[in-house]
């Protein structure tokens, strides 16, 4: 079998298996803390009525709604995720919204063979930094958009620009020590925080116009209850752990240590954690 399709096939496993399940299980929480970022989304992409647009890793369906709502009646939205956990939940959501024009198709958007020159905008919120071969992925998508469709999506940047990342990870790093080393560019949150690399991938792929900002929203976590729950499931705290194959004792030390950091730091209110996003755009030429 292929590295290419060994590596994706980790990556249908983890998301099916242990982050998609995760992730529903937080569905409401995360759509609260990353509402500024989709509203960075839907201004960088320029999306308007009538559009076709493509969502890569479209999860649970949280900004799916809104780029449907962009488009209108005259336009549509599908919407790709490699996870049947969280395109299920998504089903979910838009049977109860009951809109017209949203479909859903699971798949790995690096090798899916989606319609050709078929969409005038493909945009996702956090669901492109997991590809195995990002210019291949990337190459892949290239050919699904129409001659001068646009690109856009939202990555996150790098470890130490996220306190909303950092501040747990030190915790669990003292307790748990470092990780094993890992490629640079493996897949992950951050794979993509180096704009160079980003540009140069997508111009391999043969994007023109790529453009990178660097953003920095708020994340509205809801107390620090919940932010240190969340930490210890998903993103790079959460990662260590099933790393380190930590046991019950030395989990719940890292969560609580967590919750009494950031009560010091917040109170027992809302928690609000700087970020560091690269709002990224390009077009296909023609």
């Amino acid at each position: 079998m292929a590295e290419e399709a060994i590596a994706n096939t980790a990556q249908r496993e983890y998301w099916n298996t242990v982050a998609g399940p995760r992730w529903v299980g937080f569905e409401g929480y995360v759509e609260r803390r990353v509402r500024a970022v989709d509203d960075l989304l839907l201004r960088y992409s320029g999306v308007k009525a009538g559009e076709r647009v493509l969502e890569i890793g479209c999860g649970t369906g949280a900004f799916t709604i809104p780029l449907a709502q962009a488009v209108g009646a005259s336009g549509a939205v599908l919407g790709a995720d490699i996870s049947a956990a969280m395109l299920a939940s998504a089903r979910k959501r838009f049977a109860e919204t009951g809109l017209p024009n949203v479909s859903l198709v699971e798949a790995d958007a690096q090798i899916h063979r989606f319609e050709p020159g078929h969409f005038d905008l493909i945009a996702s919120r956090f669901g492109v930094m997991f590809f195995a071969d990002p210019a291949a992925a990337f190459t892949n998508l290239f050919t699904a958009a129409r001659p001068g469709g646009r690109l856009c999506f939202a990555c996150w940047g790098g470890l130490d620009d996220n306190e909303h990342w950092l501040i747990p990870y030190r915790i669990a790093l003292r307790h748990l020590g470092p990780p094993e080393p890992m490629p640079p560019r493996a897949p992950g949150p951050m794979a993509f925080a180096d704009p160079d690399y980003v540009r140069d991938f997508l111009g391999t792929a043969g994007f023109a116009d790529i453009a990178i900002d660097r953003e920095h929203p708020d994340l509205l976590a809801s107390n620090p209850q919940e932010e240190a729950e969340f930490a210890c499931k998903m993103g790079p705290v959460a990662r260590l752990i099933d790393e380190k194959q930590a046991d019950d004792a030395t989990r719940q030390t890292i969560r609580d240590e967590i919750e009494q950091t950031l009560t010091a730091r917040f109170g027992d209110g809302k928690t609000v954690l700087a970020s560091t996003v690269l709002l990224v755009t390009a077009r296909r030429p023609g």
